[in-house]
């Protein structure tokens, strides 16, 4: 369904819009509880993460669904709709990123300090301020930490975001299982992205995550 854009208030025509934006967010709800709350994405960062489409389906926004959250994947973040393979719109995402200088984000809203079950929520607080503070341009000259398995760049420290929330293992009791379970998100955007893997290009594939060695198990 469709309908004017004067039914919508304050909206302005494409044409009215002054500048393109200068921040691009993605949202994800992570019930494993691993991820971090916030992550910055290179151009290769950004369409992996687009075209996989993670999330967690949860009890309340679904028919059918139980207790428990269902990780689920959908392609450029609502599959069903998409017409062309992922990658070309997410190459057509990393030509606008590139053009306009437009920062890119993974914003995870979902569980710290365990699984779903076993951890809580992030705070709409944190996840406010962690938005303010990527919006204001106050992540930009902070330092950032390389993630082990993901490879993307998290911010040691944001205005008003206690450190255990911007680093989940260390808010873990049981360090072995926090990075068990990472492990196994890993692998299922690895197997995931199999299906989409020949029609994109090697950077793109290659800026998925790597699994733990035996060793680091």
């Amino acid at each position: 369904a469709s309908y004017p854009m004067n039914f919508i208030p304050n909206a302005m025509e494409e044409k009215m819009v002054r500048t393109h934006p200068e921040n691009v967010i993605f949202l994800t709800c992570d019930a494993s509880g691993v991820l971090p709350p916030i992550a910055r994405l290179d151009r290769d960062h950004a369409m992996y993460h687009f075209i996989s489409g993670y999330t967690s389906k949860i009890a309340g926004t679904e028919i059918g669904l139980g207790i428990e959250p269902e990780i689920t994947f959908s392609a450029c973040f609502g599959a069903p709709f998409m017409v062309h393979h992922p990658f070309y719109y997410a190459k057509l995402l990393s030509d606008k990123i590139e053009k306009h200088g437009a920062r890119c984000w993974l914003v995870n809203t979902g569980w710290v300090g365990g699984k779903f079950g076993v951890g809580k929520r992030i705070s709409i607080h944190h996840t406010r301020n962690m938005l303010n503070a990527a919006l204001e341009g106050k992540l930009d000259n902070l330092e950032y930490r390389k993630d082990k398995l993901f490879g993307f760049d998290v911010p040691l420290t944001c205005p008003d975001v206690p450190e255990d929330v911007l680093k989940p293992s260390t808010a873990w009791g049981n360090k072995k299982e926090y990075w068990m379970k990472y492990d196994a998100l890993a692998a299922r955007f690895i197997e995931n992205f199999k299906i989409y893997a020949k029609d994109c290009p090697p950077e793109v594939i290659a800026a998925g995550p790597r699994r733990l060695t035996k060793d680091e198990l």
